[in-house]
């Protein structure tokens, strides 16, 4: 097999590639890509939740991250539209890049002024145009990944890409709430002016972003016709990415886009709700910050390298299976945390577990979906898969505050466990697909 044929022969050999010049690019911009997601959700729950803000209200509010769910919408765009002088100068993929970062920055630091006690609704309207922006970054940024690299260097570039992400939520999660914390002193309750501080910080941070796409090359452009006319255009740029990934894997399609679907439910219905529950749990912003946001995402960092490694080494779906069977085992181990009361040493062991599977299986996942697309319409077909990810997942998890006001914590996380089940079979039934099409 092709596959099997184009892995690494020694371990030496799957690691060496995460020092390549792609790989350290791609460290960089995942940060740039990572900062944005928990300032929009996970550390925005806490916030709106120290500020008072209902859990049912909450878990709505979190639809906001649906804008990452339909960036296939404006994808076409994205890959075939050039920017009237930034496309010129930086290139095709660089020049969104550049446009979606300054977004990025420019909604933080509204998010930054916002004061969810007074204007709640200004919050929103500003955490929208981080999403909206931030959705952009990704479709672009996809699109920059997969032209870098050829496909069996996929896993490697989605693992370095993992890290910066990684180390990004780091910052925009423990560094958050330590420079909260730090600015509000020994004051109780919500500090509008630590938390303006603390996201306008962010908003600086996006120059990590920003000064990695001035300094990265433009990948090799491919030529793309020229319409005649605009229904020309619509056909090349929206329909023929749809129709080329249904005319490859025909009756397959189906069965690939169940399992992009649900694949990350788990996860992506229990997040929602984790801060809040941090909060209710009566755990300080300091113990947050150090315990899940800086020993979780290390734990996930060294799931994304044994991810990367090991899909390599045995093959995507293999670890795909793994993956989904850790994610949805580890978040029993949530529900056990909420019956077992405050502990900061149960709080670490249950965070690292859950983001060591979170890990493995975000690194396996990227490199599954880099491999179904075609480089000709590489943003396009990526944004749909990437949106599609999470489109159900976000709309059930802006259901879990009212789940939790219902039922508790410890029924919530057993019942998002479950959610994972299907999950095994779909990725069962994907392998054996691709198998018969391959043998």
């Amino acid at each position: 097999m092709a596959d099997a044929a184009a892995r690494p022969h020694g371990w030496l050999d799957s690691l060496r590639i995460y020092l390549q010049p792609a790989s350290l690019r791609m460290l960089a911009l995942g940060f740039s890509a990572g900062l944005p997601l928990l300032l929009v959700l996970g550390t925005l729950s806490f916030r709106l939740r120290e500020a008072g803000v209902d859990r049912g209200t909450i878990g709505h509010l979190s639809w906001v991250g649906l804008a990452y769910g339909f960036k296939w919408v404006w994808a076409p765009l994205v890959d075939r539209l050039p920017l009237p002088g930034l496309t010129r100068w930086l290139g095709r993929r660089r020049s969104w890049l550049l446009l979606a970062q300054l977004g990025v920055a420019a909604g933080l630091v509204g998010m930054a002024l916002a004061d969810p006690r007074v204007s709640l609704t200004a919050v929103v309207w500003c955490a929208l145009a981080v999403a909206f922006a931030s959705a952009t970054q990704d479709i672009a940024l996809d699109a920059y990944r997969i032209e870098s690299a050829p496909t069996q260097q996929q896993p490697a570039l989605a693992a370095t890409y993992q890290t910066g992400y990684r180390l990004a939520m780091i910052w925009a999660g423990a560094g958050v709430l330590w420079l909260a914390a730090r600015a509000q002193g020994q004051a109780a309750g919500y500090d509008h002016a630590a938390w303006q501080l603390a996201y306008v910080v962010m908003a600086a941070s996006m120059a990590v972003g920003v000064l990695t796409v001035l300094l990265s090359p433009e990948p090799a452009p491919r030529p793309l016709a020229r319409a005649r006319s605009a229904g020309e255009w619509v056909r090349s740029a929206l329909v023929e990415p749809f129709a080329d990934f249904f005319r490859r894997y025909q009756w397959q399609a189906a069965l690939i886009l169940a399992l992009i679907a649900i694949y990350r439910i788990s996860d992506v219905v229990m997040g929602i709700m984790a801060n809040p529950f941090y909060v209710d749990m009566g755990y300080t912003k300091d113990e947050v910050a150090a315990v899940t946001k800086i020993y979780g995402v290390i734990m996930t960092l060294v799931g994304a390298f044994v991810g990367g490694s090991l899909a390599l080494r045995f093959g995507v779906m293999r670890i795909l299976m793994l993956g989904a069977v850790l994610s949805a085992a580890s978040n029993l181990l949530f529900a056990w945390l909420a019956g077992y009361g405050h502990s900061l040493p149960a709080l670490i062991a249950v965070v690292s577990a859950d983001n060591l599977a979170s890990g493995i299986a975000s690194a396996a996942f990227v490199g599954y979906l880099s491999s179904l697309t075609n480089v000709s319409y590489s943003a396009t077909q990526y944004a749909l898969f990437s949106s599609l990810m999470l489109m159900l997942p976000k709309f059930i998890a802006g259901f879990s505050g009212d789940y939790v006001n219902a039922f508790g914590y410890a029924n919530f996380f057993t019942s998002t466990a479950l959610l994972g089940l299907p999950v095994l079979l779909l990725v069962a039934l994907a392998a054996r697909a691709q198998r018969k099409s391959s043998g």
